[in-house]
């Protein structure tokens, strides 16, 4: 019997954290939003708004993560121990250097920004909005240094690390969230520094731990600037081209948004409950996503690309078994999650019926389509990820459900069907790739 790289405790311990991780980031963000709802609808709205412009730099800044992920693991993989600890360092100089140039320019022309994406606003929710939105921005550096660390602790493995940390800045978050908010009444300015003390708590712990030099991608002389181009390059080669995938993918959610808006009261709030219940569906597919991009990169890097076409198919199985058994326990909680809710009996009802197909649709299809672009994604074969995602979220998402959903008349149910016919799509395409070469010759390192 052949023997695998990793073994199954490896792959567990990797793993599992990264599900406790995500689980616990979705609950702490409910958590906060139930708590800015009680500063006033100002401050919810002045949040709302500004949620908005802050995802899109969180996922700028996750994309680099994950380009220095990858290069880090495929390093890993094929031995090289000096420039895996190099393109560490590179990754959170890149990160920072670019955070920090966007934090100036944010808070120079915040005024304008505002403004000129949402027009005239009430004067109390303009207010609420930019006192949110400096301590947010003033963040940005230290969630750039955390989520770099937190991306090379996931690339050695180490993800029981990163859980920790997370563990601890979202008690600290929330515990100063519920100080600024209910003792101080500082608002939406409250909720914003509540989130900036607790990057850069995360931020700091991260980065020293990530200076162990007994670490295999440790930070060696960390307060010596020296950028390397070269491997700046290797990151950008998978940073840019996963920045704009997942940029354009979250501003085709927002115009899919406005679909929703078209339909009415009834289906903003069919749509509120699935998407928050149908979020907890894909946690376990996305820790294992995003645990594929060390497992994967290393098999690369050693170019053992049959291991790698192993795990690949293992994870993928994994996927689907954890997501359809967690699509069960959700169909079971379901009618007493959507109570929570308040809403009408026919809402109701509406609300549990398109859960059920999205319970079946996720189990079965979701795997595919969002797993295996991490898989080439890792081996470096972003060009592609990139063409198909973008192509199939505007073709379908967002041309195809306002066609069904107001043209033909099928309401809410037929954004959700748009959606799974994406699904379908990005599948035909991505299975082909996999078992098909040519992501094999995307050699990045």
């Amino acid at each position: 019997m052949q023997k695998h790289t990793f073994s199954k405790k490896y792959l567990i311990f990797l793993i599992l954290p990264l599900v406790g991780e995500t689980l616990l980031n979705l609950t702490v963000g409910m958590a906060d939003t139930m708590m800015v709802s009680r500063a006033g609808e100002a401050a919810v709205a002045g949040v709302s708004v500004i949620n908005r412009i802050q995802d899109v730099m969180v996922f700028l800044l996750s994309s680099f993560a994950t380009g220095g992920a990858v290069i880090a693991s495929q390093l890993i993989g094929k031995g090289d121990q000096k420039r895996a600890r190099h393109s560490s360092k590179q990754l959170i100089l890149l990160s920072l250097m670019v955070s920090v140039v966007v934090m100036v320019l944010l808070l120079l022309f915040k005024n304008q920004l505002v403004r000129g994406i949402y027009g005239s606003l009430e004067d109390d929710v303009f207010k609420a909005a930019i006192g949110y939105l400096i301590p947010i921005t003033i963040s940005f550096p230290f969630f750039a240094i955390q989520s770099s660390c937190n991306a090379l602790f996931r690339s050695m493995g180490k993800s029981s690390i990163t859980m920790v940390i997370s563990i601890v800045v979202n008690i600290v978050n929330v515990v100063l969230n519920a100080l600024f908010v209910f003792v101080f009444k500082f608002g939406a300015f409250g909720v914003g520094l509540a989130s900036l003390l607790s990057r850069v708590i995360g931020g700091i712990i991260l980065f020293i731990l990530l200076c162990d030099k007994s670490l295999l991608l440790a930070i060696e002389e960390p307060f010596k600037l020296s950028l390397d181009f070269r491997m700046i390059k290797s990151i950008l080669l998978i940073a840019i081209p996963s920045g704009i995938e997942t940029s354009i993918f979250n501003l085709g959610k927002i115009l899919v948004s406005s679909t929703v808006a078209i339909l009415g009261t009834y289906a903003l709030a069919v749509d509120a409950v699935f998407n928050n219940i149908g979020s907890l569906n894909n946690i376990t597919g996305s820790a294992i996503g995003m645990a594929s991009i060390t497992i994967i990169g290393q098999c690369v890097g050693r170019r053992d690309y049959k291991e790698a076409r192993y795990y690949a198919k293992l994870l993928l199985c994994l996927a689907h078994l954890t997501m359809g058994i967690m699509s069960f326990i959700l169909f079971l909680l379901s009618p007493y999650l959507i109570s929570i809710y308040g809403l009408s009996q026919d809402i109701s009802e509406l609300a549990m019926k398109v859960l059920i197909v999205n319970f079946i649709q996720s189990a079965l299809f979701w795997p595919p389509s969002f797993f295996l672009p991490n898989v080439l994604r890792a081996a470096g074969d972003v060009k592609y990820t990139m063409v198909v995602a973008i192509f199939s979220m505007w073709m379908f998402r967002v041309i195809l459900s306002r066609i069904l959903a107001v043209n033909l008349g099928f309401g809410i149910q037929g954004v959700y069907w748009a959606m799974y016919i994406d699904w379908y799509f990005r599948i035909i395409f991505f299975y082909a790739r996999f078992f098909g070469k040519k992501w094999e010759r995307k050699r990045i390192v």
